[in-house]
């Protein structure tokens, strides 16, 4: 291994164990959380998901996201969101500017309602 190399791995594995362990999102009392968390929510909101998923993300003409969230990667939720599932009417996100950006949120919203972290309902900004 390069010298430099070998100077530089010490300094980035802490770093990189230290992302593992902040949590994908941050919840007090059910239904404050995290401002991207929050943003997620919000997202969730805009797009009117619950048509599909239902308001408590149990399902109705979709799946219910509290079991797909529970045996779903991050990576694989991503990729169902921005390609979709048309032979199922799950559309596309991957044109939504709202989506792309708030695609972490989203993803940690759901979690939380998938671990039963986070309520349903109205979400407020943990101070």
């Amino acid at each position: 291994m390069p010298a430099f190399l070998a100077l530089a791995v010490p300094l980035v594995v802490p770093h990189l164990a230290a992302l593992a362990d902040e949590p994908l999102y941050k919840v007090q009392d059910g239904n404050k959380v995290d401002k991207a968390t929050l943003e997620g929510w919000r997202t969730w909101r805009a797009l009117a998901c619950e048509r599909c998923h239902g308001p408590k993300q149990e399902g109705l003409v979709g799946p219910s996201l509290l079991e797909s969230l529970r045996r779903l990667s991050k990576d694989e939720f991503k990729e169902t969101l921005m390609k979709g599932r048309p032979e199922k009417g799950m559309p596309n996100f991957d044109g939504s500017k709202m989506v792309t950006e708030n695609l972490d949120g989203l993803y940690a919203y759901l979690k939380g309602r998938s671990d039963g972290a986070i309520q349903p309902g109205r979400l407020e900004e943990l101070k």
